[in-house]
């Protein structure tokens, strides 16, 4: 389940759905694929229960982290659905804030 709520934030920054591929690396914690709103995005999410947070990257290169809820398969491999919403942490494409004495 974690892995769904990491595909909510690496696909789309807007609350919305997607549907993703998760594989566990030990209880708690997988890694995963999933594809939304805003397009593919991979992530590393920990979650109990159908909730769950992670950090991911997108197609566009931005880390982002997010929460949600969602369903899945059990198993050694699950599938399955969420929502969530997620906040860019770091954009490559966004210059950094100017230091106050650099403002002109």
């Amino acid at each position: 389940m974690a892995l769904i709520t990491a595909l909510c934030g690496c696909a789309d920054l807007r609350p919305g759905a997607s549907v993703g591929i998760g594989v566990p690396i030990f209880p708690g914690v997988s890694v995963g694929i999933g594809v939304g709103k805003g397009g593919v995005g991979v992530g590393v999410n920990a979650g109990s229960g159908p909730v769950g947070v992670g950090v991911g990257v997108n197609g566009a290169g931005q880390v982002t982290g997010h929460a949600g809820v969602g369903v899945s398969t059990p198993g050694p491999v699950s599938v399955g659905a969420g929502v969530g919403v997620g906040k860019v942490l770091y954009d490559p494409k966004k210059p950094p804030p100017a230091k106050p004495d650099e403002k002109k």
